[in-house]
């Protein structure tokens, strides 16, 4: 079994800003594809399945041969493949009809470690690993939530053309040219909230070993994840800013949302800068870019054992 890091003993809340100019962040497949929206605000969202996805991808460019790093949730991947391949690590002897349930409890803490040890999304992010070969269930130290528009947006459906054809059928009934669609955001700002849970990362029973080497890779990957996810349909994304509340304690200082509170974006405009919805804004252009905004961390007064990081 791979050596463990000693696991993350202080608890940190992070918000991430990253926007989209000409793109589709996050494309709903209930929607024909359109970017999600918040259909009450309009408010552009992008799911943490997207945020994670492209977290794993990541890591996984920046450190592909590195023991402990590989990914579990990845393209092509046979979960259960990976999950006979804690079976033999641990418990070589056992027959296929044997890994469908768990064994005893101390085996069973066996199989989740070693596959928290060898897969970085599995010691992040946790996973069900119970799809036919058993290897358990791991709760991830690492959650995040929806990304929001900090104001709403408004997608344009964009028409587009194809000289070639598909089939020659199309070819000479449309003399080869074909038309489609395309979903964008002309411009969107949005901001994800993450939680890292210190006792999950290091209880002696239920802790993934989510290092401090790990956290500092995430950390990493949220502000150079979009530099390695280009496409045509995402147009032009970019991490903005991550602001990090780290705690001095495993449990914390104050609460997540009180920390979140004091991260505000205002709008910005020829010198002037108001809250989001402030009628001195009614008359004012749609932001187009992040220099449209103004992100400001309240630091006074901060809770005792709460340190403040902007990246």
């Amino acid at each position: 079994m791979p050596s463990e890091a000693a696991g993350v003993t202080r608890r940190h809340e992070f918000v991430l800003f990253f926007d989209v100019q000409n793109g589709n962040p996050n494309g709903d497949p209930d929607a024909g594809n359109l970017p999600r929206l918040d259909p009450e605000t309009n408010q552009g969202l992008v799911s943490d399945v997207a945020l994670k996805r492209k977290i794993r991808n990541y890591v996984a460019l920046a450190r592909p041969e590195a023991p402990g790093h590989e990914i579990y949730m990845r393209d092509g991947a046979t979960l259960n493949a990976e999950h006979r391949r804690a079976w033999t690590a641990v418990m070589p002897e056992a027959k296929p009809e044997d890994q469908k349930k768990l064994p005893k409890e101390a085996k069973a803490r066996e199989l989740t470690r070693w596959m928290c040890a060898n897969f970085w999304d599995i010691r992040t992010f946790g996973a069900v690993m119970t799809t036919g070969v058993n290897a358990g269930q791991v709760r991830g130290p690492v959650q995040l939530a929806f990304a929001r528009s900090v104001e709403p947006v408004l997608p344009l459906e964009i028409a587009i053309t194809r000289l070639a054809a598909t089939t020659e059928a199309d070819a000479e009934a449309k003399g080869g040219r074909t038309m489609g669609r395309k979903h964008i955001v002309p411009y969107g700002l949005y901001r994800a909230h993450g939680f890292v849970s210190a006792p999950l990362a290091s209880h002696p029973v239920k802790g993934t070993g989510f290092s401090d080497d790990d956290l500092a890779l995430l950390f990493e990957a949220l502000g150079q994840m979009f530099d390695h996810d280009r496409s045509a349909a995402r147009g032009e994304m970019a991490t903005r800013k991550l602001v990090i509340f780290r705690h001095a304690t495993a449990l914390g200082n104050a609460p997540a949302h009180v920390l979140f509170d004091r991260v505000r974006t205002l709008r910005v405009h020829k010198g002037e800068a108001h809250e989001i919805g402030a009628d001195a804004t009614d008359h004012w252009p749609p932001a187009r870019s992040f220099a449209d905004y103004r992100v400001t961390v309240d630091r006074d007064g901060l809770p005792e054992g709460v340190e403040v990081i902007e990246r």
